[in-house]
């Protein structure tokens, strides 16, 4: 498989404290499906922070396609327009209609021709079920919708990689459904993506790789199947474990 996104020795602090990310080493390659998993704090989302140069790094390398990338770099701009994000927290503009949301990136930022792009973001609507939303505002949706709408707003970007920052964090538990089925399908269709998640059963579903982080560091990395049947550190035991619940006594 082609390799897409190289990271080599990554290291990330804030200010003087303990670094969040610890000689982190990882390759992403092309149509491939990545979930990265471990507990709260590990530094899972700003590593995926780290892929889009929305933080700075202290040691190491980024490497897009063959070409070194960095936040310093005068082409930023154009680097992180290849590797887009979706947040849990949607992050849409709510004076803005949910076309003009979907809109003021390929228009503004990429000078694309209007009339075309709204053609493409009514497919992409389309495709994820809310075309008939598209002249409604942000209040209007319900969660799950408006990160429906963060996903098109990210794919009409044209990305070469898409990171899922637990998009179904901040979601009632019958909307999480609808918004995975909409990321399930982009995997059947080949879209590249790294994906943090705590849905256990999205990630056994959609990896085709998992990654297990703790502490800065990466754990474990495995097949999809091997992690979730034989987890081989005692740490990935353990988070594992934390999902299978036994009834307790009152």
């Amino acid at each position: 498989m082609n390799e897409v996104l190289q990271v080599t020795h990554l290291k990330k602090s804030y200010e003087k404290n303990e670094p969040v990310l610890k000689d982190i080493n990882f390759k992403l390659h092309k149509g491939e499906v990545v979930v990265i998993v471990g507990p709260s704090g590990c530094g899972k989302s700003t590593f995926l922070r780290c892929l889009n140069l929305l933080e700075p790094i202290e040691e190491g390398s980024i490497v897009l396609n063959g070409m070194p990338i960095d936040r310093k770099d005068k082409n930023v701009h154009e680097h992180r327009q290849k590797i887009g994000m979706v947040f849990q927290s949607y992050e849409l503009f709510p004076h803005l209609s949910i076309m003009d949301n979907i809109l003021l990136a390929p228009t503004k930022v990429q000078k694309r021709d209007r009339k075309e792009s709204q053609k493409e973001a009514e497919e992409l609507l389309e495709r994820v079920g809310l075309l008939d939303k598209k002249d409604a505002y942000p209040r209007q949706l319900s969660g799950g919708q408006k990160q429906r709408v963060a996903i098109v707003r990210a794919l009409i970007m044209h990305p070469e990689v898409l990171l899922l920052d637990e998009i179904t964090a901040a979601l009632d538990p019958e909307m999480v459904r609808e918004v995975l089925q909409v990321v399930l399908k982009l995997a059947k269709d080949g879209m590249t993506m790294a994906i943090v998640t705590h849905e256990m059963e999205f990630a056994k579903a959609v990896a085709d790789r998992v990654i297990f982080m703790d502490e800065g560091v990466i754990v474990e990395e495995e097949t999809t199947k091997e992690f979730f049947s034989y987890p081989k550190s005692e740490r990935a035991k353990q988070f594992l474990n934390t999902f299978h619940y036994e009834a307790l006594e009152i």
